[in-house]
């Protein structure tokens, strides 16, 4: 089996982290890993921007926000992005790299983590819901908020 570990996102695996690859139909879900690197720029207070490597592959990539002030609730602790790379989903990959930002939230004493989504054939809710996360609103742009508790 292999070993999966987080790290942070830095010169070295910025640019694996820049190219996965997502399954067909993916890309209208998520963000490209490049807008997660400019808010991490541009908040670097707040952002937690990690890479998830199997053994030394970066296979996933995940950008949380931890601000116990912002002014929308969903934003307090929340995962902005989650990417696995096509051939690395079904292994176990986002289900680490969600719990991992989890175990975070906890440390830094939050008690429930937020996630944005759009619905859709190919989207995330089933992984969202799989994990525990509960929709508890909508954006105004018909997005779903889901919430874990910690």
């Amino acid at each position: 089996m292999s070993e999966l570990r987080l790290e942070e996102l830095s010169a070295s695996n910025i640019v694996a982290a820049n190219t996965l690859s997502l399954k067909p139909g993916q890309e209208q879900f998520v963000a490209p890993v490049s807008h997660s690197i400019a808010e991490a720029y541009v908040n670097p207070v707040t952002a937690w921007p990690r890479v998830v490597l199997e053994d030394d592959e970066v296979v996933g990539f995940i950008m949380g926000n931890f601000d116990p002030d912002a002014p929308e609730v969903e934003f307090r602790g929340c995962i902005w992005r989650i990417n696995v790379a096509a051939t690395a989903q079904g292994h176990g990959v986002g289900r680490f790299a969600v719990l991992a930002l989890a175990d975070e939230a906890r440390t830094r004493g939050f008690d429930r983590v937020t996630v944005i989504f759009e619905q859709g054939e190919a989207g995330p809710a089933a992984f969202f819901e799989k994990l525990g996360f509960v929709p508890i609103g909508e954006t105004p742009y018909g997005e779903t908020i889901a919430a874990l508790d910690l």
